[in-house]
């Protein structure tokens, strides 16, 4: 303050009352902290641009799921960096859209990762505004929907609820006070429990809308939430409107206001019903998996990185004489393995530890008794859920008999022996017009041609003999309507003018909605095979028809007994079709009045889960001929872990018994090889 001469002589002060103001903006920054921290611990992949397109928001799971940091996102055009090019137009346009206020819900498109994998997203986009109500950007949220798609294509049998699960994944979003009484309520929370934000508001969440068996849990969840302790992952069902349940996967946060006090909880739910449905059945798949490896005739074994057994099957166990107790955490090299072969078997199970593979790689062992088994094996890379290496998985075939049988039999053994250690399977594919799409390692090894050179060019008019052409080109069109051929055998020609003999199980192929896509044909390699027959035929007459009709019969029953199943080779074998099986008591119906009570003790172990592995036992066809059969009986289970009846997988034996009585020139070795054959052998 100045006087008239310009001296200064006091000041004066001019002040603003900003109390309020503060208040609003600790109100704003408190609805704020809420917010980031609800995108931070969101399940759903959440970002933010401005409207030039660039990136303002990055949560953890964005980060998580894509592999690209908030530094690394941040400022990055969202479009042109993170979208593929084929949907690049229509994430553009949705976001555009939202640009000028036209939001979008629902919208699916893929992102890839920083490593190239591929995600599905579910997404909404909200336009984001400034405090004068103007366009500032957009928020957008997703829903990783990649694993949901992944099991709509693996499990076909669950794909139409899981394909509506798909469609409808949103996520479920409430609040309640401290109170326990519901503030917050949100469409997909509406949808999913038929009750409307109106019906819910200022209601007791726990008491209304939880089941009774989870009250008390979901409650717990809620108060810890009400004193700062939040849960993640917290699984419950909701009950609706109309009495349904829903499986809710929660994340309970808890909310504070701007001076830190709690002011209740948010919850962010996922709708996980029809998830663990699919799941369930995935378990009992893996179940009975579990099961018929452990029930396998193969010897099977597995390693951790270190070399310690991890599986053994109760097939290594009968063969070598070591329990599953004794050998679990063993050595296997240093433990099982003869001193001659640890360096060898060591390198294999060392190169499947770096994911290289080995097929028919031929070692022995020695059983607790000391006696030597030759074993054929393929050692496969086992790989956790991150595709990190966490061991090898080791599928062995025991042939010390054929070995025997190669010294003994020395007119068919060169032949025999070849014929066993190049059996491999041909395996390609080709599309609606017969044109190859697949070609796997063991056709090009047979026919000459690579997969370069074979793809994208007709199978039938290329690489079958002319004689064949007309027959296979049928094959192939009768699969391509959904009629697929097994054993039909043709001429393969190979790039060095070679023919190969290739038995073939040709099969529809369909793509995730069941339309028919091409065919997938899986051969068998019999040329050796039957130069072999043709030499060997006053030694191998019935050994030859043995290996052309191995198959093996089928059949399953309910809890009742009543016939389930019933396969070809069933039919062919008994003569009885498949509609004149279905339905019918099995062992009333098919087995002698002398086998009855044992056939059907087995199968009434086999329903209260005390599986049977090797049971013989005649039956007899329907024009009154017998049929031995080793039998092996597996407890069949429903996705809940119900017995729902049995499955048996049998092997005819009656020519080997009479192969037995009636060779006696070749009979005291190839008899013993034909009544111990547990294994068939195929190529």
């Amino acid at each position: 303050r100045r006087d008239g001469k310009g001296n200064v002589t006091g000041v004066v002060g001019v002040g603003q009352d900003i109390t309020e103001l503060n208040q609003v903006l600790a109100e704003s920054k408190r609805v704020a902290d809420d917010l980031t921290r609800l995108i931070d611990t969101a399940n759903a992949p959440i970002f933010g641009i401005d409207t030039l397109g660039k990136v303002t928001e990055w949560n953890a799971k964005a980060s998580s799921l894509l592999g690209y940091c908030k530094t690394e996102a941040m400022g990055q055009h969202l479009v042109q960096r993170f979208i593929t090019e084929e949907f690049k137009a229509s994430v553009g346009e949705v976001l555009a859209s939202a640009l000028i206020g036209k939001e979008t819900a629902n919208f699916e498109f893929p992102m890839f990762t920083k490593f190239g994998e591929r995600r599905d997203i579910l997404l909404n986009a909200t336009t984001r505004r400034g405090p004068n109500g103007e366009v500032t950007g957009v928020i957008g949220v997703g829903q990783d929907i990649t694993q949901i798609r992944e099991i709509t294509k693996e499990q076909e049998r669950v794909a139409d609820d899981l394909s509506r699960l798909i469609e409808s994944a949103n996520a479920p979003i409430f609040g309640v006070d401290l109170n326990g009484m519901v503030t917050e309520w949100n469409q997909k929370a509406a949808e999913i429990s038929g009750y409307t934000l109106k019906e819910t508001m200022g209601k007791n969440l726990v008491q209304n809308f939880i089941q009774p068996d989870y009250r008390k849990s979901v409650g717990h969840v809620l108060e810890d939430a009400l004193v700062g302790k939040e849960a993640a992952n917290f699984e419950f069902v909701l009950k609706s409107k109309y009495g349904e349940t829903f499986t809710v996967l929660l994340n309970a946060t808890t909310r504070r206001d701007a001076k830190g006090s709690v002011t209740g909880v948010v919850g962010v739910g996922q709708d996980i019903t029809e998830l663990n449905q699919a799941l369930a059945e995935s378990k009992r798949v893996a179940d009975d998996l579990t099961r018929l490896i452990d029930t396998a005739n193969a010897p099977i074994f597995g390693i951790d990185p270190l070399g310690k057994v991890t599986e053994w099957n109760a097939k290594a166990s009968s063969l070598l004489g070591y329990s599953k107790k004794e050998a679990m955490g063993q050595d296997l090299v240093q433990r099982f393995i003869t001193e001659e072969f640890k360096a060898s078997v060591h390198e294999v199970l060392a190169s499947a530890l770096l994911g290289k593979e080995t097929a028919n790689f031929e070692f022995p062992m020695f059983t607790k008794f000391g006696d030597r088994r030759e074993i054929l094996l393929n050692a496969t890379t086992r790989r956790g859920p991150s595709d990190e290496v966490i061991g090898v998985i080791g599928v062995g075939q025991d042939i010390t008999r054929i070995r025997e049988i190669a010294k003994e039999q020395e007119r068919v053994a060169d032949d025999l022996s070849r014929l066993i250690e190049s059996a491999n399977a041909p395996i390609f594919g080709v599309d609606l017009n017969g044109m190859v799409t697949e070609w796997n390692q063991k056709a090009a090894e047979i026919s000459g041609y690579t997969r370069k050179e074979t793809m994208g060019r007709n199978l039938v008019q290329n690489f079958i003999q002319p004689d064949y052409r007309k027959s296979v080109s049928n094959v192939l069109q009768d699969a391509l309507v959904g009629k697929e051929t097994a054993n039909f055998e043709f001429v393969l020609k190979s790039k060095h003018g070679a023919t190969f003999t290739v038995l073939l199980n040709a099969t529809t192929r369909r793509d995730g909605k069941g339309s028919i896509t091409g065919v997938l044909g899986v051969g068998q390699d019999i040329t050796d095979l039957n130069q072999v027959m043709a030499e060997s035929k006053r030694v191998a007459d019935d050994l030859t028809r043995l290996i052309n009709t191995a198959n093996a019969p089928i059949f399953g029953i309910d809890t009742s007994g009543k016939v389930t199943e019933w396969n070809a080779k069933a039919s062919s074998l008994l003569g009885y079709s498949k509609s004149e099986a279905m339905g019918q008591n099995l062992v009333q119906r098919f087995i002698t009045e002398e086998f009855k009570a044992s056939v059907g003790e087995v199968l009434a172990s086999a329903l209260i889960g005390k599986e049977t592995a090797n049971f013989e036992f005649p039956m007899f066809t329907k024009f009154g001929e017998r049929r031995e059969i080793l039998l092996n009986a597996t407890t069949r289970r429903g996705p809940n872990d119900e017995v729902i009846g049995v499955i048996g997988v049998g092997q005819d034996i009656t020519q080997i018994r009479e192969i037995t009585k009636e060779q006696e020139r070749v009979a005291d070795d190839l008899s013993r090889l034909i009544e111990s054959a547990n294994a068939p052998i195929f190529g």
